[in-house]
């Protein structure tokens, strides 16, 4: 099962505050644990909402584009990772782990697979999802 650990904006992250050295280094050892266990699938942090953009759906495809920042910062995320792991809590502990101070949060979000759609996921769209997962792992690989 795959799962996306989301990690909330602070006040200082939608600032542009960098970490620092020590939290990078602890943060490259965690990294290297996810790694080496083979649940890590990707990661990253995000920049600041400041230097980003939302875009609002309306009726017929119109579209309205906001730029940043935007507001409430604990509604916003900064970073991420994509685990492929045996259950939620396994996920959980994982995210236990995570080497952040006092005030930091993760949310787990599981991410849908194809089955998770059920009879609405035809054969067909399944077919079409998985030539362009393969599209994509080409283009990961050079």
């Amino acid at each position: 099962m795959r799962f996306m650990m989301i990690v909330k904006s602070t006040p200082e992250s939608e600032k542009g505050g960098l970490p620092t050295t020590e939290e990078l280094t602890a943060m490259g050892k965690y990294n290297e644990e996810l790694v080496k266990a083979g649940v890590m699938l990707d990661g990253n942090g995000l920049a600041p909402s400041s230097q980003g953009a939302r875009v609002t759906f309306a009726d017929q495809g119109k579209t309205t584009v906001t730029d940043g920042p935007f507001a409430e910062s604990k509604e916003l995320i900064a970073g991420y990772w994509i685990l492929d792991v045996k259950s939620r809590e396994e996920a959980i502990e994982w995210a236990r782990r995570v080497p952040f101070g006092s005030g930091g949060v993760l949310e787990i979000r599981k991410v849908a697979e194809a089955e998770d759609f059920g009879d609405n996921f035809t054969p067909e769209l399944r077919e079409a999802e998985d030539a362009l997962n393969e599209e994509v792992a080409k283009r990961r690989q050079g």
